[in-house]
């Protein structure tokens, strides 16, 4: 746990996040996990993923911006991979973080450019997916969620199952018009007890037992994990409710677990991998 939080403290340390971007890339030590700080490296990778039965979401990495031109920026970067996924004629959506559009200082501007974006992704007939960041930002991007959920465009939410009060946060989106998109992710950022549940085992509990609330006609769940016993658990559970492939997907991180991305492909599971490029890739490696 120390060495855990030593990472994550230094990962919010510019100076150190800087040198090691500058290094990375160059000697290849994040290639595995970061596809390339150009769109084009990701966009290479997508296609790679797509020969191979694979789904793809792409994130360009950065979060917490400071200014309105910055957000501003952040939504013209998404605008332009809806439009080159959309050229490209890739299976792949886009992943976006509302902290990336605005939501720490103006929440009716990261509104706006989350509209804009979907409207984008609308004229693609494409998807989109909201990432969860800290559990200082689950509620207004929860309310975020709710009121885009409404459109016409399929748009995915990350559930953290390390976060305490997400069983709550499931049973409450189940009242949602329509089948709510619920991508199940364990949770990567340090939280304190009081929020998020700290052993393993727990958290492992949690996600069983909000796998179980998911894998209902109430959603169209997203089972995302790297745990193998989470995706036997996932398979069970699919096979006893009846589900077709067109209703679930799994998802996993690119890099991560390659044997278990075989495995699911090679038993007609829908795939999708979460595909990260850009500059400001060493936070997300760290």
């Amino acid at each position: 746990m120390l060495i855990r939080k030593f990472i994550f403290w230094l990962s919010t340390k510019k100076r150190v996040t800087g040198a090691l971007a500058r290094r990375g890339m160059k000697y290849g030590f994040a290639q595995r996990f970061v596809t390339g700080e150009r769109i084009d490296d990701a966009l290479a990778a997508v296609a790679q993923l797509n020969r191979a039965g694979i789904r793809a979401s792409l994130n360009h990495l950065g979060e917490n911006v400071a200014t309105p031109s910055e957000a501003e920026r952040a939504r013209d970067s998404y605008l332009e991979m809806i439009q080159r996924i959309t050229a490209a004629r890739l299976d792949c959506d886009i992943s976006v973080k509302l902290t990336q559009l605005g939501l720490d200082f103006d929440r009716e501007l990261s509104s706006r450019l989350l509209q804009e974006i979907i409207a984008a992704v609308e004229r693609a007939g494409s998807t989109l997916e909201i990432d969860m960041e800290g559990s200082a930002y689950t509620e207004p991007t929860l309310g975020l969620f709710e009121q885009v959920a409404r459109s016409q465009v399929p748009v995915t939410l990350a559930v953290q199952a390390y976060l305490r009060r997400s069983e709550a946060d499931v049973r409450r989106l189940s009242r949602s018009a329509g089948r709510p998109r619920i991508r199940l992710v364990k949770g990567a950022y340090l939280e304190p007890a009081a929020v998020a549940f700290r052993r393993k085992s727990e958290v492992d509990s949690n996600y069983r037992r909000l796998l179980d609330l998911i894998l209902t006609d109430s959603f169209f769940p997203i089972v995302a994990t790297h745990d193998e016993r989470m995706v036997r658990y996932a398979e069970e559970l699919l096979s006893k409710r009846g589900f077709t492939p067109e209703e679930y997907e799994f998802q996993m991180v690119y890099g991560i677990r390659r044997d278990l991305q075989r495995y699911l492909v090679e038993r007609r599971h829908p795939l999708r991998i979460y595909v990260p490029f850009g500059t400001e890739w060493c936070p997300y490696f760290m």
